[in-house]
């Protein structure tokens, strides 16, 4: 099992922390407002509270905060991240919903390993997951997909993760991918302003044959 540190303390920091506790990983809540982060802790079985710019305790560190301060973080923990696998959940998605904030030739995790030390290895993932369908884990006898951009030895790591959870890890290739990805979850946000209407839904692969 994996040793995780969940930087942020919204809906999905949550999700995330209470499907790694039930796959018997061992779990830390990192918070600006740490009164918050004891908070969320408390809801959660086994959770452990870490203190803001300390050394993350987990050999995985998940980014569970809005993109736009995504990379301040990572550069304000500098090198307290060597070595770590970074797993961006963000998505830099426009005001307008119809584009990204970042250049066409990136994506949000690349704009973000750009602020990791060099030896930390950022792989994107999560990001296009509803946290209430995280939450909830397989629906309807289909095991929730997981799909993974970044590089290979720290895809490994992150797959082994995500099938603590129950979920299916799916690779998309190297960090790159992670602007395909991004891509996701722009789609499914168009999905839910003109077709689906509602967030109860998530986005996966049927292998046929």
């Amino acid at each position: 099992m994996s040793s995780i540190s969940i930087v942020g303390l919204g809906n999905m920091a949550g999700a995330l922390a209470g499907r790694a506790l039930a796959g018997g990983n061992a779990v830390e809540i990192i918070g600006r407002d740490p009164a918050k982060a004891k908070e969320l802790a408390g809801t959660l079985d086994g959770a452990t509270v870490g203190a803001p710019g300390a050394v993350p305790a987990g050999d995985i560190v998940v980014l569970a905060v809005p993109y736009a301060g995504a990379a301040a973080v990572v550069s304000g923990y500098g090198d307290a991240l060597r070595g770590k696998v970074i797993i961006d959940i963000t998505n830099p998605v426009a005001p307008d919903l119809q584009g990204f904030v970042v250049p066409d030739d990136s994506s949000g995790a690349q704009e973000i390993a750009k602020a990791a030390p060099a030896d930390a290895q950022v792989v994107k993932a999560f990001n296009t997951l509803f946290s209430h369908v995280l939450a909830a884990g397989p629906a309807e006898g289909r095991t929730l997909d997981v799909f993974i951009a970044g590089d290979v030895q720290a895809k490994a790591r992150v797959s082994a993760f995500i099938e603590s959870l129950g979920l299916r890890p799916m690779d998309a290739g190297e960090l790159p991918m992670a602007r395909a990805l991004e891509n996701v979850a722009l789609l499914q946000l168009g999905l839910v302003a003109h077709s689906v209407k509602h967030t109860d839904f998530f986005l996966g692969v049927s292998v046929l044959g």
